[in-house]
């Protein structure tokens, strides 16, 4: 006895759309619905959580926020201490030793900060990325102010129009 099998032909409309019994739902649900975009709900998170992440960020270190924060006098900082701190606690294994950051582990530039303190220290604590948190009680507060204070005393780089080699 012969039996064939009776493959389905499903419309790319009714793929969009929400499935109308439960039992498809709960499977449908598992594979991830189609956004209007053209991707599953699971990328479309994964793309859209880096972004809301990155908002939530610049508004922390909004100028608004800023100056709510900034009305208590921030700590000093000493540079020196902040070098050690800085290799001690292997910020360097991403960030490079003078803050440059690095293609291949995809850490940013730190060094010299663009940042204020305080939106420093929050994003050390909660990162959007691939960088660990660094809780209080891994990294004080008064380190990470050394730390800071390192970076800052990083000179810029030269700008291109300022290197001969580059003009020629």
């Amino acid at each position: 006895m012969i039996t064939t099998h009776l493959n389905p032909i499903v419309c790319h409309s009714e793929a969009r759309s929400v499935p109308r019994n439960p039992s498809s739902f709960v499977n449908s649900h598992r594979e991830g619905f189609l956004t209007s975009f053209g991707m599953t709900t699971s990328r479309f998170f994964l793309w859209v959580l880096p972004v809301i992440l990155c908002a939530g960020t610049l508004l922390v270190s909004s100028p608004r926020a800023s100056a709510q924060q900034s009305t208590a006098p921030t700590p000093a900082g000493n540079a020196q201490n902040g070098k050690k701190l800085f290799t001690a606690n292997g910020c360097y294994e991403c960030h490079g030793l003078q803050g440059q950051g690095a293609t291949q582990t995809g850490a940013a530039r730190i060094g010299p900060p663009i940042l204020p303190l305080e939106a420093f220290l929050s994003y050390v604590r909660h990162p959007a990325n691939q960088m660990p948190p660094y809780s209080s009680k891994a990294v004080s507060d008064q380190d990470l102010t050394d730390i800071y204070a390192y970076l800052k005393s990083i000179p810029l780089p030269p700008k291109g129009k300022d290197i001969p080699l580059l003009n020629k």
